[in-house]
């Protein structure tokens, strides 16, 4: 799939990825998880060779096979979906990183399984993300994620290996020389976005499109965060939201593969900050059920903003990583049902406690599932005082 110069590119600009992500430089001696789908073998092993040549300790672990995923969740008892091995709590609290590379063999083989037996085995596990977060929250903590090209992804995306490959390369900049000094280049000009952004006093937000109208409340104490190393690859400007402001329709006109199912043409209807009603052409029931998940599910935890100049992803890919991150000719927008992001409160990250987080209003939920919209739209800011500004148009951020 890849050529040995691929591989050792896309190894490298993980690693940019990784450094970027924490705020304190990795050390020699340092544990990183490396996981990795496994399909995704030939990447694992680059970035194993490169992890051993940094002096960080790489720590491999293989995912479930798609057949053990049916198996553990098709015929697994309550007690073994939920099942955690001694020690895990430990390990997870260990880490100094982690790198997922995922390469989805099957994105439909749980299609049978009822999506609740999938949310109670990730609801037990949530703990370990709490852990990771707050380790992230001290700069203790970094993670990085990709995709490694596999048939069933290109099936889905309805594209031909070659060309699915094509769209992993140029997003990722693996045809430049240098791609970590490429994403350096991207780096910085998010930072000019973002900056812009966080310097404006707003009160909401408000998001149209032919298929949305709906009003996202930034909230107190937020920052925008993006394009800081954790996804690769990553364009967009997001932030979590106080969930409590959020009103209107929400309409994802772009497809999502999720827990082995298919769904499109997704529409939300919020009313004071809760889902309170979820429609879609492809897929309804099994939306219904991921919004039920726990309290948390039915409400936002993220909003985001993709610059069509960034991006060049311009094809839908069956995996939220790089549609997420769509930049096409109108850009795109998307919303993430379920957990917030700790890292966007601007304030103190150690003094970010559970009673903080209620107060702000950062959702909490074991679900987190990204909607994107692509269609055309404006994001107008109200501001503090009542003035209105256009900061998102025809794909494109308004900052110059």
């Amino acid at each position: 799939m890849f050529t040995n110069d691929e591989l050792k590119k896309y190894a490298e600009t993980l690693w940019w990825g990784l450094s970027t992500a924490r705020t304190k430089p990795y050390e020699p001696g340092d544990f990183v998880l490396l996981r990795f789908d496994p399909d995704a073998l030939p990447l694992a092993e680059a970035m194993f060779d490169l992890l051993m040549e940094k002096g960080i300790n790489p720590i491999p672990r293989q995912n479930l096979s798609s057949n053990m995923e049916l198996s553990f969740y098709g015929k697994g008892s309550e007690a073994q979906l939920t099942a955690i091995p001694s020690g895990d709590r430990e390990f997870i609290g260990g880490l100094n990183g982690l790198i997922s590379l995922i390469a989805p063999a099957s994105l439909t083989h749980l299609q049978d399984i009822d999506s609740k037996r999938i949310g109670q085995a990730a609801v037990a596990r949530k703990f370990m993300r709490d852990i990771m977060e707050k380790r992230e929250q001290s700069g203790d903590f970094g993670w990085t994620l990709c995709i490694y090209p596999t048939p069933a992804l290109a099936e889905a995306a309805k594209l031909s290996m070659a060309d699915f490959k094509a769209q992993v390369v140029k997003a990722c900049y693996l045809d430049d020389d240098n791609p970590p000094e490429r994403w350096n280049d991207i780096f910085k000009e998010a930072e000019k976005v973002k900056a812009w952004l966080n310097n404006l006093t707003i009160e909401h937000l408000r998001i149209q499109s032919k298929d949305t109208d709906l009003i996202v409340v930034p909230g107190e104490q937020r920052r925008w965060l993006g394009v800081s190393g954790h996804n690769i690859p990553s364009f967009e400007i997001f932030l979590s939201p106080d969930w409590r402001g959020t009103e209107g329709v929400y309409y994802a006109d772009q497809p999502s593969f999720r827990s082995g199912n298919f769904v499109e043409g997704v529409r939300l209807t919020f009313e004071k900050g809760v889902a309170v009603k979820t429609e879609a052409k492809t897929g309804g029931d099994f939306v219904a059920k991921q919004l039920t998940l726990d309290d948390g599910a039915n409400r936002l935890g993220e909003f985001s903003l993709t610059d069509r100049r960034f991006s060049k992803i311009n094809a839908f890919m069956a995996n939220t990583l790089f549609d997420e991150n769509f930049g096409g000719p109108q850009g795109n927008c998307h919303v993430a049902v379920g957990a917030s992001y700790a890292d966007t409160f601007s304030g103190d990250q150690s003094t970010l406690d559970e009673g903080l987080k209620r107060e702000l209003g950062f959702n909490d939920s074991a679900l987190h599932w990204d909607l994107v919209n692509t269609q055309q739209k404006t994001v107008t800011a109200t501001l503090k005082g009542g003035e209105e500004l256009v900061i998102y148009t025809d794909g494109e951020f308004q900052y110059e």
